[in-house]
């Protein structure tokens, strides 16, 4: 099936993690493709000493968004594709019974990754190929509309906000 953790509260990363964890548990194998991260996290780091779970994101941290030069989202796209596609092996391979999709909605909305990849994996979990999980901000229709669980995380206090930085073990 596929599920969607949304919104602008802090957790949908953390909730993915979770049932990746859980599926691992299970015997189930795990990818975890993260998009626009590359700094060391906690659940990373935990996540490279299992075996089960293959990890894909970012090989360099080009920082936010907003900030990358054109070269930089060029650089970006082309190592999101090339990680989007080895889905496809790993899933061949037996290697892929669950997806993590970490904030893809964010990648998919700036158009720094191909979209059209994106729909044939939403098709494959449609048709029950694998659990696929999407996380990430305002998810454009095509997400909402195909999802079978749909979690809203929503802020209602952050420290963030009274100029907190993200913590250690806490937010990454």
């Amino acid at each position: 099936m596929i599920h969607v953790y949304y919104g602008d509260g802090k957790g949908k990363t953390t909730a993915a993690a979770g049932l990746a964890l859980r599926a691992l548990g299970n015997g189930m194998p795990v990818v975890f493709l993260q998009f626009l991260k590359a700094r060391q996290s906690g659940e990373i780091t935990v996540f490279s000493g299992l075996s089960g779970i293959t990890v894909l994101r970012n090989a360099i941290d080009y920082g936010f968004y907003k900030n990358m030069s054109e070269e930089k989202k060029k650089q970006v796209t082309q190592n999101h594709n090339q990680n989007l596609q080895q889905v496809f092996g790993l899933y061949k391979e037996g290697k892929c019974g669950m997806l993590v999709l970490d904030e893809v909605f964010a990648a998919y909305q700036y158009g720094v990754l191909d979209r059209d990849i994106v729909k044939q994996l939403l098709l494959m979990a449609e048709e029950k190929k694998f659990e696929l999980i999407l996380t990430g901000r305002n998810p454009d229709i095509v997400f909402i509309g195909k999802a079978d669980y749909i979690t809203q995380m929503k802020k209602e206090r952050h420290p963030f906000d009274l100029g907190v930085s993200a913590r250690k073990g806490i937010e990454y």
